[in-house]
């Protein structure tokens, strides 16, 4: 168990480290996966490889106070090269290693890094491509050598060399390093994370030790964390949600962190591992969701009673079993006799087995997927938090697990509501400042501390627990008076596999209409499994039964919506299949996968106004970014159609 160490004493991360390697030397620290192979290192092994990276960065001149950028997929290395910056006095900036070089170039030049440690080539040469533009920085640091013999060395610095010279030549400065790790407070400089930028350029957000510590520490008590626990590390290093849970939580809590090899190999190494401790945005449950469905569409007629026989059980009583509620005699032996036949080998196939505590956030998921796990008998639960709290708002207590609500607030979190509905918070883990930017710093958090989350949302008088119904700035009302809150009739629709996702328009407006983007690899299994052929997405998004089955669903969630008193006004009355997935790359979604609403507006307007002004199809051209670089246009005609809608006190009168 944890050592009754109080996080006062412990004023940084490395601080936590030397601690670790201490206490927890001879524990499991990282794994990592390469050539189909686990290796892995302990605390103590870890403490000296980070060391030796430190050392090496002061051969190379680091300064106190310098950025040290860090580019590339969840690898040891790069964690380790986070916590060896820190230890030097400098600060280091994680950027999302799918950005493009022209999103880089805004990060790099506005923290001013100094350093840039790449993962692999492909990183290293879009900072080449770019280093003109970048005059501060100095040394390029790569960690995979694979590709990069030919390349001109005069800037360039393998990783690996950079550690030996630290390890050969330690006598030199090893006492300015303990000096410098020994300035470190809790109040020094952690990490610069930088937001998704859905609204504007992203916002540099300064996360000090306290602010990390603190919130790593409140949260792994919450949790009953423990060192012998296990998570996966796969999501972009420059999430916070990341940094919170594989330096922040990991460092405090001793358990190990393991980094898969790929993104392809990502749910083998899954089931590999077997994680205890474990987080995914909905994305990510949505797509293994899918991915069940569609095994279940091509297995045995007796596969599938099997499955959705007991399926119907586990939706009844599974979360009532998980949660030690009274369930009948019966109801338990049919449930424990779905855990041998179809719940048990499932999850395991999933990868989901040993999962203690799950949490799932960054945007709401459809209760009928977050239902769906918690009946195999998955601790899944919901968090609510930001970048500028160091993640954590609020969390769900076991046994107090909600598919509607995201919690109470987290242990030492306040939580108060605006008398326009907005939600405000203010802890421990609340950020220092946006660098460089203290309007937008002024502007969102007070003299008092307290935070404008943007969000809109209520506390339930009863339980205490928070309700978020959407972007504040999303929240609106019909042309009636009506509400208008899209995000929940987009997650309804996008818990269906066929959909992958979903843009609801409607505010001010007499109606909702909505953009849908199919999923191709659920669209285009059934596609084969019917021998229809199909060139490209969009020839199966205009084919005529995927309009027909796109159609059936949105009918489907308007009689769900038409339930619920506050909101029946968003039923979806026309919608359309997207010629095109929406794309970071086009700037229609953050690198986290969050919908650019505005920017989405603007760049369809057309489609948009052929959607309210009653048009059956409608031609449009549009420029979409290949994986290159390049720019390019696609045409389509579009087919918009209408669907069947509820009138709300009807099917309350019949419910």
């Amino acid at each position: 168990m944890i050592q009754s160490t109080s996080a006062g004493d412990l004023q940084s991360i490395p601080a936590l480290l030397a601690r670790n390697a201490q206490i927890y030397g001879s524990l499991p620290a990282f794994r990592e996966k390469e050539f189909g192979i686990w290796q892995g290192w302990t605390w103590s092994q870890a403490a000296s490889e980070i060391r030796n990276i430190a050392l090496g960065l002061m051969v190379l001149g680091i300064n106190r106070g310098d950025y040290v950028a860090i580019i590339g997929r969840n690898r040891p290395a790069l964690y380790w090269s986070m916590v060896a910056a820190q230890m030097c006095g400098a600060i280091p900036v994680p950027l999302y290693q799918d950005a493009v070089a022209e999103e880089m170039v805004y990060v790099l030049e506005h923290c001013g890094a100094r350093f840039v440690i790449c993962g692999d080539q492909e990183q290293v040469d879009k900072v080449l491509e770019i280093q003109d533009r970048l005059p501060a920085v100095e040394p390029i640091l790569y960690q995979d050598k694979r590709g990069m013999r030919k390349y001109d060395h005069a800037h360039l610095n393998w990783l690996h060399d950079i550690a030996e010279e630290g390890r050969t030549g330690h006598q030199r400065f090893d006492a300015e390093l303990d000096a410098r790790m020994a300035e470190l407070t809790y109040d020094s400089t952690c990490v610069m994370l930088y937001t998704s930028g859905t609204t504007g350029k992203p916002k540099g957000v300064v996360l000090s030790n306290r602010n990390i510590i603190e919130t790593s520490k409140n949260t792994s008590e919450f949790d009953h964390l423990k060192p012998g626990d296990d998570i996966l590390a796969y999501l972009p290093m420059a999430w916070v949600g990341d940094f919170i849970f594989s330096v922040g939580q990991a460092y405090w809590t001793g358990f190990c962190v393991n980094c898969p090899e790929s993104p392809a190999t990502m749910m083998t190494d899954l089931r590999e591992i077997g994680p205890s401790y474990y987080f995914a945005p909905p994305r990510v449950f949505e797509g293994q969701l899918t991915s069940v469905m569609i095994r279940m569409e091509d297995a045995s007629r007796f596969k599938k009673w099997l499955f959705h026989t007991f399926m119907a059980i586990a939706k009844r009583v599974g979360p009532d079993v998980l949660d030690g509620k009274p369930v009948s005699g019966i109801d338990r032996v049919k449930y424990q006799l779905g855990e041998w036949l179809v719940y048990g080998p499932l999850k395991n196939t999933l990868g989901l087995s040993r999962v203690r505590v799950g949490y799932t956030a960054g945007e709401a998921i459809g209760p009928e997927i977050f239902d769906f796990y918690r009946s195999l008998g998955i601790n899944l639960k919901q968090l609510y938090g930001q970048t500028e709290a160091s993640v954590f708002i609020t969390q769900q207590p076991d046994g107090q697990v909600r598919s509607d609500t995201v919690g109470i607030p987290s242990p030492g979190v306040e939580v108060r509501i605006a008398d326009n509905g907005e939600v405000f918070y203010r802890s421990p883990g609340t950020f220092v400042e946006y660098y460089k930017n203290a309007t937008s710093t002024a502007d969102t958090k007070d003299a008092e501390g307290w935070v404008a989350t943007g969000d809109a949302g209520f506390f339930e008088p009863d339980t205490g627990h928070l309700r978020i119904i959407d972007r504040a700035k999303d929240v609106g009302k019909m042309a009636d008076g009506r509400m208008f809150a899209p995000k929940y009739v987009e997650n309804k629709l996008k818990f269906y596999p066929n959909i992958l996702e979903a843009v609801v328009f409607g505010n001010g407006r007499d109606m909702c209409t909505a953009f849908i983007n199919i999923d191709l690899g659920a669209v285009g299994s059934w596609a084969e499994r019917n021998n229809i052929a199909y060139s490209s997405y969009q020839e199966l998004a205009g084919h005529p039964q995927v309009m027909a089955a796109i159609q059936a669903h949105v009918e489907e969630v308007n009689r769900s919506v038409a339930e619920d008193e506050m909101l029946s006004g968003c039923q979806v009355h026309r919608f359309l299949i997207l010629h095109k997935e929406l794309d970071a790359d086009d700037g229609e979604m953050t690198r986290t996968r969050k919908v650019r609403r505005r920017i989405i507006e603007e760049k369809y307007a057309d489609l948009i106004a052929a959607l309210y002004n009653g048009s059956q199809q409608i031609s449009t051209r549009t420029e979409v970014t290949y994986e290159d670089g390049r720019k390019g246009y696609i045409s389509a005609t579009l087919e918009l159609r209408d669907a069947a809608v509820q009138d709300a006190s009807t099917r309350r009168a019949a419910a």
